[in-house]
């Protein structure tokens, strides 16, 4: 019995034992945690008195900073460059230098021409509006100045031989081109944009050729080798226009004799007298 008993004694100092050091071995490791976990601030305190504490750092120091760009790297050329080797040749004086003549033109494009304007296809002239006759066969009108062409132009001032003395067939030619023209609008063969320079060219009046007018009634001379040649022969065969004798003027008004112009109005009412401007004596006194 008495072996019973201490076996028995033995097994529960043994569990005892066990259970023991199990315990000791789950307080060491909550201790252990509670060290790392839970820090007393005031152990820190106390271990700064009386030494150079350092400064406590913000949380985010631990947080690196971005680094800063790069500068771009410069090319690197792969020699030097001699810069006798690049810098301009030397220019002879001027003394040295000749002068030479342009060559030749290449082409008729080189000329730098202005381009003939392109008329389309159902073109057929271009209207002149209120046309005005500076001389027999010349017209002006919408900043056009147009010769009829196949007629020699009879001037202004031109003066014809008839029965002996030279009258002003000129003027009379003009006049009756004038006449004829009436203010209508002239369709010439001229481009669509006029200019400053006198143009020969083709005009009519609706069916009436200009020019065939002008010559078969004497008010023009048919240019040599013309289209009119022919009419002109007729008109200095029959005297008509400029190959005939002068207009009679008899049965005209007489001109009306010279008379001297009127006194121009005074441009002030004051006289000069003794070189001292003053008011006539025969004009009133301002009213006051």
């Amino acid at each position: 019995m008495r072996v019973l008993h201490l076996a028995l004694a033995l097994l529960a100092v043994s569990a005892m034992a066990a259970l023991v050091i199990a315990g000791g071995r789950s307080l060491k490791g909550s201790e252990s945690i509670v060290a790392v976990d839970q820090i007393d601030p005031t152990a820190d305190a106390m271990l700064g008195q009386g030494t150079d504490a350092a400064p406590e750092e913000p949380a985010t120091s631990a947080i690196l900073a971005p680094a800063a760009p790069l500068p771009p790297k410069l090319a690197v050329h792969s020699r030097a460059i001699d810069p006798d080797v690049v810098a301009p040749p030397e220019m002879p004086a001027a003394e040295d230098l000749e002068r030479v003549e342009p060559r030749a033109p290449l082409s008729e494009l080189a000329l730098a021409m202005p381009p003939k304007p392109k008329m389309p296809a159902a073109w057929s002239g271009t209207k002149l509006f209120q046309p005005v006759a500076a001389a027999a066969g010349l017209i002006e009108a919408k900043g056009y100045s147009v010769t009829v062409s196949g007629i020699d132009t009879v001037r202004e001032d031109e003066t014809c031989p008839g029965d002996g003395k030279s009258w002003a067939c000129g003027i009379r030619a003009r006049t009756a081109f004038r006449a004829f023209l009436r203010g209508r609008a002239v369709v010439c063969k001229v481009p669509p944009e006029g200019g400053r320079d006198l143009i020969s060219a083709e005009c009519r009046i609706g069916k009436q050729d200009v020019g065939q007018w002008l010559v078969e009634n004497g008010w023009a001379r048919a240019a040599e080798g013309g289209p009119y040649a022919e009419a002109g022969e007729k008109a200095r065969a029959a005297r008509k226009g400029i190959f005939g004798p002068a207009p009679d003027v008899s049965g005209l008004p007489p001109v009306p004799a010279f008379s001297r112009p009127a006194p121009a109005a005074p441009s002030s009412i004051l006289e000069e007298v003794d070189g001292v401007l003053r008011q006539p004596t025969d004009q009133p006194a301002p009213a006051q």
